[in-house]
């Protein structure tokens, strides 16, 4: 009864061409209606059920997608799938599309066939299984959404559904687009991407070179550059593979020591990196490889291939040296794990499995039986860094344990996103060019040739994506301990919100949690890598709920998530796109949590009392009206070192996050960036041009602190300048609205209120509230709040009484109430020489400023 009542569709009333019942079965579902199901539940699941396929399709949400496997789990293929749509939704967080997964089952393969007869049984199963989904998936014909014909339909329209391939489903791609193109499913070949007429995922090296972002920054970081450096490399795959293959040609600098596949073990102990990185290339060239195509006059000494059916393998005095055996000898078993624990600077992951897991857990634990005698523990790995250019590699908790002991490391949705990412893009441009054709103004021929012209500019739009967020974790790294209990809120509102399982994603207790906080101890990379995504999507939603994505200002957010050719051909199809407030809201959420930090969002909404929607309109309007784009180009681009350009970017963010916050206090909710900017570009504009006569000496002197800071840490002047001065434009925000509101110049409003703030010393109780370290949320939601009443308590005064000349009337106000400013200066001035400052001080300023600016 409850799997009857959570059912949403089904096909069983549907009939063939031919007018007989349909052969297989769809169902429908709600998990979340479903009880007993295993966490976490998708949004929606079709099972599908018959003679020849079973198997089922999740997704956690209308705009969703992710690839569909083979499987050779007929018991526990939903356990399977489950397990990788999990993975898939984060590795989504950069792409419009939420996570989903398919996995089917072929039941009718020939016993004993041949690999080419099983073949055609697989493909025969996947076309029945592709059939059956889009046998209850709606069509869109012209503007209208059409139903499926004798389908009962309780959850409404549902017509996005897009394919991809995985594991046993590669070359599939041409398959369902033809099934899809028969069917004149709106889609047409955007359907499934990367076939006959889509991107090559393996030609282009995409996931491969995103994964190799990662690895380049882990090492920037540790002052190595892999391009020129030489760096030891291990790692999982053959030459053959997309990810292994492309990957080990990204670098001629690299030495790859050992490696190994389903087949062989591959072990070169010092290889030449320019004769050995030729052999590699010639290797992928092959129309097939394995290790033992490897020419053995080009190994280094002792080195060699064996099989991994070869009962022992004879290991060298250079072998022995390389992977810490002492034995002449070993089995396959033992030879890989070595490997796994060697001490290279790189570990790279190329090929299916899970081979690393934490101590505390058990092989059982892992789920994947078939690598349980090779899988070693991640406290025992040796490697300085690992590059999960493969899903499920590494469990979580493995990938928690080596960053704890130092290792460098994301997870496998942040290293291998950008396969997906260029999938999407390809869906995403697809959809406005195929109604191109459809409408006549491009025909089937000129739209591939410019699909082929694009690829290398749809290539560096999906490497930004991984750039950006590995830079985005190093920021998020640099918190550490101090960072940790606003990231603990981070976990409970994300918990809230349901967008989050602490235990499935393997988060540790508030309690745990802070007392990593007093050992100095913060959130490791993996964890941040799963609060990152999943705060990323958090506000993605959020924004396409707001309704902010229709202002016309934000066009060109739009049209530069496409080429530029196709911008300058299709700009009209691009403004149309039916994802369009997808996409706007997508790059959107990416940029905010990559430039202002995962704690940004929440801290503003809470401290503001404002929704993520609100938050993300005032942060583009702060981005255009502080001119952070160029800013954070320059950052980019300067001759710094590493860990000087995080510390910029870190203060560049925490200036921006004032006037962000200002904005939110200032702006009436649903206001829209380019209002925004209209009405408080030009104040500022003013401000800005007279800063150096209207800065106060206690925000001055903190902008000097913060400019010999980062003088010391060798930035560049011109940079640590524009950084400081988002700091010195602090209030500025609430200042300009005042002056357009009440038809003042800014300059004599801005006079009015330093005058105001001088005499009461509320410029230093604003500072001291500002730069408090609270120790829980309570106390960083108090004196966010007292840091907000120091400002608008003068704002609100000017506006009540300032008249015509502001300054004559804080000048007469101030007269006149003389010997209660000279007692609340004494309490200030009490507070100021304090040996420590704290929350009840800084409160009792606040009231007391509050009672004496009502009189």
């Amino acid at each position: 009864v409850n799997a009857i009542g959570a059912t949403l569709r089904t096909n069983y009333f549907q009939h063939d061409a031919d007018g007989r019942p349909r052969k297989t079965l769809a169902i429908k579902l709600d998990p979340k209606q479903l009880e007993g199901l295993p966490e976490p539940r998708p949004f929606r699941e079709i099972f599908v059920y018959g003679a020849e396929v079973e198997g089922v399709h999740l997704r956690f949400g209308k705009v969703a997608r992710g690839g569909l496997r083979w499987s050779d789990r007929a018991q526990d293929y939903r356990t399977e799938v489950l397990g990788l749509v999990k993975a898939q939704q984060v590795k989504n967080a950069v792409i419009v599309p939420v996570g989903a997964k398919g996995g089917f089952y072929p039941k009718q393969l020939p016993a004993g066939g041949s690999r080419e007869a099983v073949f055609k049984a697989g493909t025969e199963a996947y076309k029945t299984y592709i059939r059956t989904l889009l046998s209850v998936t709606d069509n869109i014909v012209g503007q209208d959404v059409v139903p499926p014909a004798d389908t009962v339909r309780i959850d409404g329209d549902d017509p996005y559904f897009v394919v991809a391939a995985d594991k046993g489903t590669a070359t599939f791609s041409d398959v369902a687009n033809q099934i899809a193109t028969d069917r004149k499913f709106w889609l047409g070949d955007a359907f499934a991407s990367g076939g006959s007429h889509g991107y090559d995922h393996k030609a282009m090296g995409i996931t491969a070179r995103g994964a190799w972002v990662s690895v380049q920054r882990h090492f920037r970081e540790l002052g190595i550059d892999v391009q020129k450096d030489t760096i030891r490399v291990a790692g999982v795959g053959d030459m053959s593979g997309d990810v292994f293959g492309n990957g080990m040609l990204l670098s001629k600098a690299i030495k790859l020591v050992a490696a190994f596949d389903h087949r062989h073990i591959f072990l070169d102990p010092d290889p030449d990196p320019a004769t050995s990185w030729k052999e590699r290339k010639r290797m992928f060239n092959l129309p097939r490889s394995s290790w033992a195509d490897y020419d053995p006059k080009l190994i280094s000494k002792g080195g060699g291939v064996f099989p991994r059916s070869q009962k022992s393998i004879p290991l060298s005095r250079e072998v022995r040296a390389l992977l810490g055996i002492d034995a002449t000898e070993a089995e396959p078993a033992r030879v890989i794990e070595a490997i796994l624990k060697s001490s290279v600077d790189l570990l790279w992951f190329g090929g299916i499995g899970t081979y690393i897991k934490a101590s505390s857990e058990s092989h059982a634990d892992v789920g994947d039986p078939g690598n349980d005698a090779i899988r070693v523990d991640a406290a025992d790995v040796g490697a300085r860094a690992i590059g999960e250019g493969a899903n499920l590699a590494i469990t979580q908790a493995g990938r928690i344990e080596f960053a704890e002991k130092g290792g460098r490391n994301n997870t496998d949705f942040i290293d291998n996103s950008a396969g997906v990412d260029c999938s999407d893009n390809e869906v995403n441009i697809k959809i406005p060019l195929n109604r191109e054709m459809l409408e006549g103004r491009l025909d089937f021929e000129a739209r591939n040739l410019l699909l082929a012209a694009m690829t290398d500019e749809v290539a560096d739009l999906v490497l930004e994506d991984n750039r950006l967020q590995t830079l985005a974790l190093s920021i998020a790294e640099r918190g550490g301990a101090a960072a940790l209990p606003q990231m603990v809120r981070v976990i409970e509102l994300l918990e809230e919100s349901g967008r989050l399982n602490r235990a499935v994603e393997g988060l540790e207790s508030n309690e745990d949690l802070l007392r990593r906080a007093q050992q100095n101890r913060g959130l490791t990379r993996p964890e941040l890598a799963v609060l990152l995504s999943t705060t990323k999507m958090r506000l993605q939603a959020a924004i396409e709920q707001s309704g902010f994505t229709d202002d016309p200002t934000l066009e060109p957010e739009l049209l530069a998530a496409f080429p530029k050719a196709m911008q300058e051909g299709h700009r009209e199809a691009i403004l149309q796109h039916r994802l369009k407030c997808e996409i706007i809201a997508t790059k959107i959420a990416n940029r905010f949590v990559n430039r202002l930090g995962i704690i940004a969002p929440f801290a503003l909404t809470e401290e503001e009392g404002a929704s993520f929607g609100q938050a993300a309109a005032a942060f583009v309007a702060a981005e255009r009206l502080f001119g952070m784009t160029a800013l954070w180009a320059d950052i980019e681009k300067a001759n710094v070192d590493e860990q000087v350009r995080l510390t910029l970017f870190g203060e560049a963010a925490a200036g921006l996050q004032l006037h962000v916050a200002d904005l939110l206090r200032a702006i009436p909710a649903g206001a829209k960036p380019g209002a925004i900017v209209a009405e408080l570009g030009p104040g500022l504009a003013t401000l800005q041009g007279a800063l150096d006569e209207l800065l106060r000496p206690e925000p001055r002197a903190d902008a000097a602190g913060l400019r010999a800071r980062l003088d010391a840490a060798g930035a560049p002047r011109g940079l640590v300048d524009r950084i400081a001065r988002l700091f010195e434009l602090d209030g500025a925000v609430g200042l300009a609205l005042l002056a357009r509101r009440r038809k003042l110049d800014e300059i004599v409003i801005t006079k009015a209120y330093s005058r105001l703030g001088e005499a009461l010393g509320l410029d230093w109780a604003h500072n001291a509230a500002k730069h408090f370290q609270p120790t829980d949320q309570w106390e960083r939601l108090l004196t966010a709040g007292l840091s907000r009443d120091f400002e608008q308590l003068r704002l609100d005064f000017i506006d009540q009484r300032g008249g015509g000349d502001p300054s004559a009337s804080v000048e007469a106000w101030i007269a006149d109430q003389a010997p209660r400013i000279e007692q609340f200066r004494h309490t200030v001035s009490r507070a100021r020489t304090a040996a420590a400052i704290t929350v009840p001080m800084l409160a009792q300023i606040a009231t007391q400023a509050r009672a004496l600016l009502a009189r």
